[in-house]
């Protein structure tokens, strides 16, 4: 490193305390500080006492310095001065957007101090997409090519920061020099700069890998460090590509374990922890599935492992037997003494550890046990995420294994009593619905819900006791919906004493709320009340505009019992209720008001544009261009189009977009109207019978678990005697491991637990029938008390019949892809474009009590049969109608000795369709399998993702067929699920990676309709490739990217082409290409501003490989 630097870059915070030589303006006197101005303002603020305090003082401040800095007079050092007063306004979340150029301009003049002050203030005040971003280019490219190493890193740092792709190629040349600098210091950092562009815009530095390599062999450790976060991501995209490295990282590691680099990298005497954790992460990547390369590596990893400090940390094991026991629950047997002495251990750490590691562990025989432990730690720990942690938790165990209804409402009571008001929402709202929707049994509905009313009687008896919010509106609910069932109570008491707590201060408004809808549905069940009169009087006056409102409603309510009854009837919460949505009850009174001269409804939207229209303002819009019914190529003056354009020449690409009002002078006779001003019209019009036909379908969920004593090791060499406070130990660890463990040898994962789960849904199940066979659906738990999105799940998912699959011809005209591509332009996401409304199976909402708590559900393993069949003959294929569409290969996705697991990529013409063909190799069927798949970060599976078999016969096979859908573009991803089946707790993991070819399609146009939408379209990425002899063919090059890429050749002359495709749905991209010199000169355009680059680094890779 360079110690002159490190030692300048030290120095300069301590300059911000250097006197002002000039006039204090902006309210401050002459020679004052700049923390004694910044310190003053810390002082005032913090000795404020209210929010709206200091509002109006960071006001006062902010106008203030609004003068200051636009004086003509202010000096460079004063306005130093005031961008740190600006910047610590916008620390405490006051918007200074005044103050923006003003830091650009900074950065721009003065000395390496007002320098570094600007540009510290730009980093923290503009982001990537900030319009005046780009004022700040030519300052950065001329710090760059500055002598001053301080300037150069400021330049670098800022860089790395906020310099989006667009800027990029001003700045690469200079940033690549800066590879070759003599001071580590810039090398470094121009390294991570480089890092940076690669996480944005891969394609855009794919020419300087070589350099990256040299970056890697640095003599500097920190340049060489540096490095290591480009290559882990590299790796990770593609590992084959990098592994004749792995002798470089091996030899690295041995060098960092070896402790041959300096001391300064050493921590706690472990030399370089990090730099070790990265290479190890590189070489598992490039091992992985390679038994040669992972064979360089061994040596040197038993060297790490061995020089390792060993620390026997007991938080580290708690963790790790939490993980391991969700495969095989008695290994904690081996550890229970352990166990109970970490519950008193004075860390609050180790004892969240051991309460974690018993959640996973928890039965219906230890289940009380377990909570009470939960409940004393939740009642003194103080930290708010550790109270919604163990408030889910204790939640959902007392749904799963409560053992009578007395407990689970005193359990569920403590859970709202300690929980408070930082509990999540869920817990309560999701306790109201298993109250309201029932379970299978009557009385046992009936029993519940009478007990939880008489317990919280019994705590509105208490004086002066204080209840967290939502536990008074838990209760407020409950006894407004079934206080009822108490035969001999009188509704009179009841609602005097809800009446008590509208009195208390401590109640909030929205509390109030509840308590007084309680009270209303209770008045509705007797012929008059001394409550709701004393309620009227004291709430009519209310400053409370929701409270007047109730009191007023309440009053006229009760002058019409009938009406009353017919509002509130007795246990209906779950009964659907009718809205008129429309208001249509209204419209005679609209008639009125039209027929009388008033003034017809506008939308907020529309008052706006004419109010913005009536405003004056410069006109930023780009001018539009006006497509007549027949266009002719004189129409587009002053542009060209790429079929006529040579790539020779140094013009700009980039171009606007058209103006909504151009589109529309489109002839658009004959052309179905898919996109209007509210999105996709098919699909909202479809959208009222798929709300019509989904139902909530609750699933009976069935714990299975153990019901064996457990073992306490006692043999007669150890019957001595035990201490009080052993003997203590003994019988709670016999308490807490109940139904884990058994003496005998046989395996305790195939034995069932006669515990069943207390409470079981109410089953509502809606069968659909899809063809000829009936598709049998699962019950499905509900998620929240609110309503939630729709899911279909497929059952042997048949798209047999559904016209999507159908592989038909694609002609989209301009004025078709215009439209699509203004709406994806906008949304900036990538639709469905109307697949939802060609799926025609049945819809469900799900639901359960904690769904939405992260909690991972633990169910023991069963036996699973051992019986393996001889090796099958038969193997799988597609069916006639998907077997002429284009589709890979079928491969293996996974296997046991029970079952594998196919895989296979339809590309349709609207989706990429993913087949799996489950097959069953054992003797005996396999019943209830299912297969999940997890939430990708760039994929989403339309409609439900899991598929469900109920049964697979021996020697059989299923399948069923999943519609892939590109959520956010990407060049390749990971799709990742799990296949499950009765009689066995670990599920077979699988994955398999989808690349963005896979979600492209041809766009057939004319060359008339490209020259078109080529001007139409404002993002476009341009690239040179190096290409081989063999390639130096235009006709060869676009061959090889339809076969490879599947684009479309509109029209090839002479050395130049175009070419179109599009991004399922519906999201173009066209290609202007010319070849020359073994030069290949690639276009792209598009209304997607990622695309262009994605489809340009497929270009690259496929041209490399080719």
């Amino acid at each position: 490193m360079s110690d002159v630097v490190e030692r300048t870059l030290s120095v300069l915070p301590g300059l911000l305390g250097q006197h002002d030589p000039g006039p204090g303006a902006g309210g401050g006197p002459g020679r004052v500080s700049v923390t004694s101005r910044l310190g003053g303002l810390i002082r005032s603020i913090t000795a404020l006492s209210s929010k709206h305090e200091e509002e109006k003082l960071i006001q006062q401040e902010q106008t203030n310095l609004k003068a200051t800095v636009s004086a003509p007079t202010t000096t460079l050092r004063l306005m130093k001065e005031c961008m740190v007063r600006l910047i610590y306004c916008e620390m405490l979340g006051y918007e200074s957007s005044f103050g923006y150029i003003h830091a650009i301009k900074l950065a721009q003049q003065g000395n390496l101090l007002e320098k570094r002050v600007g540009y510290l203030a730009v980093s923290l005040f503009l982001h990537e997409n900030h319009e005046l971003l780009l004022l700040l280019v030519n300052t950065v490219v001329k710090d760059l090519q500055s002598t001053n190493l301080v300037e150069v890193c400021m330049a670098l740092t800022v860089v790395s920061q906020i310099f989006p792709r667009e800027m990029i190629p001003a700045v690469l040349p200079l940033i690549e020099d800066k590879l070759q600098h003599s001071k580590e210091i810039i090398r470094r950092k121009a390294v991570q700069a480089l890092y940076k562009f690669y996480l944005i815009a891969p394609n855009q530095v794919q020419h300087i890998h070589d350099k990256f390599r040299k970056a890697l062999c640095d003599r500097d450790v920190g340049v060489m460090a540096a490095s290591l976060h480009i290559y882990l991501q590299m790796v990770k995209e593609n590992a084959s590509g990098y592994r004749d490295l792995t002798e470089s990282f091996v030899i690295i590691l041995k060098q960092v374990v070896g402790g041959r680099l300096p001391i300064d990298f050493n921590y706690h005497s472990v030399p370089a922890p990090w730099l070790q954790i990265q290479l190890l992460r590189i070489l598992g990547l490039l091992g992985k599935d390679d038994p040669r390369t992972s064979e360089l590596m061994y040596d040197v990893l038993d060297e790490s492992l061995r020089r390792a400090e060993i620390n026997h940390n007991i938080t580290y094991g708690l963790k790790a037997l939490t993980y391991v026991v969700q495969q095989d629950p008695n290994l904690a047997l081996q550890h229970q003494m352990t166990i109970i002495e970490c519950l008193d251990h004075p860390d609050p750490i180790i004892k969240r550890e051991t309460l974690e590691l018993l959640y996973r562990i928890t039965n219906g025989q230890n289940v009380t046990v377990i909570v009470q432990k939960m409940l004393d730690y939740l009642k003194q720990s103080k930290e708010e995420y550790t109270v919604i942690s163990l408030a889910g938790k204790i939640a959902e165990l007392a749904e799963k294994y409560a053992p009578d209804n007395e407990w689970f409402i005193q359990t569920m009571n403590a859970v709202f009593s300690v929980g408070g008001d930082v509990m999540h929402p869920d817990i309560p709202n999701n306790f109201l619905r298993l109250l309201a929707e029932g379970f299978d049994d009557a009385n046992e509905d009936r029993q519940l819900r009478l007990y939880a009313v008489q317990s919280y009687l019994s705590l509105l008896q208490e004086e002066d006791t204080f209840y967290p919010q939502k536990f008074l509106q838990v209760m407020s609910w409950v006894l407004g919906e079934y206080s009822y069932l108490i035969n001999d109570g009188d509704p009179e008491v009841i609602m005097a004493r809800l009446h008590r707590l509208l009195k208390q201060t401590f109640v909030t408004s929205e509390t109030k709320t509840w308590i007084m809808s309680a009270i209303t549905k209770m008045a509705s069940q007797v012929p008059c009340s001394e409550t709701v009169d004393k309620l009227f009087q004291e709430f009519s006056t209310s400053l409370d505009t929701c409270m007047r409102q109730y009191a007023f409603e309440l009053k006229h309510l009760c002058e019409k019992k009938e009406l009353m009854k017919n509002l509130f009837p007795l246990d209906a919460s779950c009964d659907d209720t009718v809205v008129d949505a429309s208001l249509s009850f209204l419209d005679g009174f609209v008639a009125e008001g039209l027929g009388c001269g008033a003034s017809p409804y506008k939308p907020h939207h529309q008052r706006q544009e004419e109010k913005l229209a009536q405003e004056k303002a410069l006109n930023f819009e780009p001018y539009g261009l006006s497509f007549a019914s027949s266009v002719s190529s004189s129409g587009f003056t002053g542009r060209q189009s790429p079929a006529g354009l040579s790539l020779g020449s140094d013009m700009s690409g980039n171009s606007a977009e058209l103006g909504q009002k151009e589109t529309s002078c489109l002839e658009l006779d004959g052309v179905r109207k898919l996109w209007g001003k509210e999105g996709y019209l098919p699909k909202k019009e479809n959208n009222t019978e798929k709300e019509d036909k989904a139902q909530p379908v609750p699933q009976d969920s069935i714990l299975v678990g153990h019901a064996v004593d457990p073992p306490l090791a006692q043999s007669e060499l150890q019957s001595v005697r035990l201490s009080e406070e052993e003997k203590e130990k003994q019988q709670l660890a016999s308490t807490l491991f109940a139904g884990l463990g058994s003496n005998s040898s046989i395996s305790l994962m195939g034995k069932a637990d006669t515990t069943t789960q207390k409470f079981k849904r109410k089953s509502k199940i809606i069968e659909t029938q899809t063809n000829e066979e009936a598709s049998s659906v699962q019950n499905i738990a509900a998620l929240s008390f609110s309503s939630l999105p729709d899911t279909t799940p497929n059952s042997k998912e048949n798209f047999e019949g559904n016209e999507y699959l159908g592989l038909r011809e694609v002609s989209l005209s301009s004025s078709e892809v215009l439209e699509a591509s203004a709406s994806f332009g906008r949304s900036q996401s990538l639709t469905e474009a109307g697949l939802d409304e060609k799926f025609s199976n049945c819809q469900l909402s799900t639901s359960s009590l904690f769904a939405d708590s992260n909690i991972e559900d633990f169910q023991p393993s069963q036996s699973v049969p051992n019986t393996i069949a001889s090796e099958a003959t038969w193997s799988p294929c597609l069916p006639e109608e998907l077997a002429e569409l284009p589709h890979s290969e079928i491969v293996e996705l996974c296997s046991s000795d029970i079952l594998t697991v196919y895989s296979c990529k339809v590309w349709t013409d609207d989706c990429s369709l993913l087949v799996l063909f489950v097959a069953n190799e054992s003797t005996l069927p396999l019943k209830t399998v299912n297969i999940v798949f997890e939430t990708a970060e760039h994929f989403k599976i339309l409609e439900n993702n899991s598929c469900h078999f109920p049964v697979i016969e021996p020697q059989s096979m299923e399948s069923c067929r999943k519609c892939v859908q590109l959520e956010e573009i990407c060049t390749r991803g990971i799709l990742s699920g799990s296949i499950s089946y009765a009689d066995t707790d670990t599920p077979l993991e699988f994955s398999l990676t989808f690349f963005l070819s896979d979600f492209i399609r041809p766009m057939k146009i004319t060359t008339e309709d490209f020259g078109k939408l080529w001007l139409s379209f404002a993002n476009d990425v341009k690239q040179n490739l190096k290409i081989s002899p063999s390639q130096d063919c235009l006709p060869v090059v676009l061959n090889t990217l339809k076969q490879k890429l599947k684009f479309h050749v509109v029209e090839i002359i002479g050395n130049e082409g175009i070419a179109a495709c599009r991004l399922l749905p519906s999201v173009p991209c066209l290609l202007h290409c010319r070849t020359h010199a073994r030069t290949l000169a690639l276009w792209f355009r598009s209304s997607c501003s990622a695309l262009p680059d994605s489809l340009l680094y497929q270009c690259q890779k496929v041209m490399g490989e080719s």
